[in-house]
């Protein structure tokens, strides 16, 4: 019988899974573990949001075009694997206007989960995703990824005010059009973190500020029987939709905000809850975790 050649558990992973043990017990949820390259600032002369250039538009439609085949190619290759998707006609219920989409975020390759349940949707033929991305993934990620991360519809934040004025001008350009924009409400990204993380006000402000919904995902996982390159289990995924939350008309700014972030998370933690048979408990050594 040809026995499996055993992976050696990569040492680079165990140390990230340190590090989020770390942070959990410190109830820092908003720092992200991998070892990203070093943030360069945006500035507004490097970017533009709405591809309205010749020549954004041109690099947006390549890649695309290679992004498409890229995630394909992850399917077919068992290297993203989605097992089931749980409540896709709830994204199809926003037809009038644009929406938020929030997922939690524990992998690199989450968003094209969440592209590919998109476009599977009757939307996607008359509809755009869009996707908030960190400042250092756009200005200095190397290779593919960053030729993804510049021009496959992103919407990268800075830490230049001016640049952000111009991300939240085409925030509302694009939610005013009836597109959708996928982001990560946690802040960070923990890698094959199973829990909910506390959310920040964000995502809900430009869905009050729009008057548009959000729609919160939540993605599960469990181990799959194909074993990743680092020694872990590759994950299969189960994305679960839930309806629309709408701003309240007769609710603050302020009020529909607060209300819908704590429904998003309210949510997220039920699914988790029901999935893995267990409830949500961190270990922050201060035992309190504002949400």
């Amino acid at each position: 019988m040809k026995q499996e050649k055993l992976i050696e558990k990569s040492q680079d992973r165990l140390k990230i899974f340190g590090r989020i043990d770390k942070l959990e017990r410190e109830g820092k949820f908003d720092i992200d573990v991998e070892d990203d390259p070093e943030n360069i600032i945006l500035t507004p002369d490097n970017i533009d949001y709405l591809k309205e250039k010749r020549y954004s538009k041109l690099k947006n439609k390549i890649a695309n075009m290679i992004g498409e085949k890229f995630l394909d190619d992850l399917i077919k290759e068992s290297k993203l694997i989605i097992k089931q998707v749980n409540g896709i006609e709830n994204i199809e219920k926003v037809k009038d206007t644009g929406a938020m989409l929030t997922c939690n975020h524990f992998n690199p390759f989450d968003s094209f989960s969440i592209e590919d349940v998109f476009r599977n949707t009757s939307l996607s033929k008359t509809k755009k995703l869009y996707k908030v991305i960190r400042e250092g993934n756009y200005t200095n990620f190397p290779g593919l990824y960053g030729f993804f991360f510049r021009n496959c519809d992103t919407l990268p934040l800075s830490s230049n005010k001016k640049t952000m004025e111009e991300f939240i001008k085409a925030v509302d350009t694009i939610l005013s059009r009836g597109d959708f924009i996928l982001i990560y409400p946690e802040q960070s990204m923990w890698w094959n973190y199973k829990k909910p993380k506390p959310l920040k006000p964000g995502a809900y402000n430009l869905a009050v500020r729009n008057n548009v919904p959000i729609i919160p995902i939540f993605i599960t996982m469990e181990d799959s029987e194909k074993m990743g390159e680092d020694g872990f289990p590759l994950q299969e995924y189960t994305i679960n939709i839930e309806a629309p939350i709408y701003p309240d008309k007769n609710k603050s700014k302020k009020e529909n905000r607060e209300v819908m972030k704590q429904r998003n998370y309210e949510i997220w933690k039920k699914i988790y809850e029901e999935f893995y048979g267990i409830p949500l408990e961190y270990n922050t050594e201060s035992k309190e975790v504002s949400v």
